[in-house]
């Protein structure tokens, strides 16, 4: 790695993370509604939507809706997958209140390195956040007292392209005022961050947890 000047970090899998995951607050919320959802099931049918819902479509520009209605589709056929009857419980409702809970304080919390590795490195380089997420990340970040950390926060949502696109790494690049050779990107997906990354000619860190974490990044930069 020759002339990083910039880092761009992922966010959920590489900053942040669910302690409790993903499929525990969708029964928890729907335990407010009245629906009691099997926990093994649950888990199963988020992860089989996640693996193969496609992403919203690129736009290159601001996505008017956040990608609210995407969330929204997941949310539905994660509860078709489950059995749930849509005359029989009220999914708006139900979303509504689930959406919001993934931006609550209290719900994502740091690896537990990461304040370490951040404190050390901002002293000689530029951060960014580069994430497949929507503006609720920023109150995520915001109640992290990670913010303050990062120059920019580029959300797939706000520019209208997910990674891989090479159009989120080019407007993370442009942000940030750096070539991407001189920009390395951080992250855990071997699709969107690695292989997006290396296309779009930014240098890449392949966080593979728990094989390795940024406390090697770290000893990477600081060799």
């Amino acid at each position: 790695m020759n002339d990083i000047r910039a880092i761009a970090f992922d966010a959920a899998g590489t900053l942040i993370h669910l302690p409790k995951g993903a499929a525990h607050h969708y029964a928890e919320v729907a335990a407010r509604h009245g629906l009691v959802l099997d926990p093994v099931q649950l888990s199963q049918a988020f992860r089989r939507v996640w693996a193969t819902l496609p992403p919203p479509a690129a736009t290159l520009t601001r996505r008017p809706d956040d990608d609210r209605s995407w969330w929204w589709q997941l949310v539905n056929e994660v509860l078709d997958q489950c059995n749930v009857s849509p005359g029989s419980f009220h999914r708006e409702a139900y979303f509504g209140d689930l959406y919001a809970e993934f931006a609550l304080p209290g719900i994502w919390e740091c690896y537990p390195e990461v304040r370490t590795v951040l404190d050390d490195l901002s002293q000689r380089f530029t951060f960014a956040v580069m994430s497949n997420f929507d503006g609720r990340l920023r109150s995520v970040l915001d109640h992290l007292d990670l913010t303050g950390y990062f120059k920019e926060v580029v959300i797939s949502s706000e520019v209208g392209a997910e990674k891989p696109h090479p159009w989120i790494f080019k407007e993370t690049a442009r942000l940030l005022g750096f070539a991407p050779a001189e920009i390395l990107h951080v992250g855990d997906d071997p699709d969107a961050d690695w292989r997006g990354a290396a296309g779009a000619c930014f240098q890449v860190f392949e966080l593979r947890r728990p094989a390795n974490s940024l406390h090697d990044l770290l000893g990477l930069l600081n060799a």
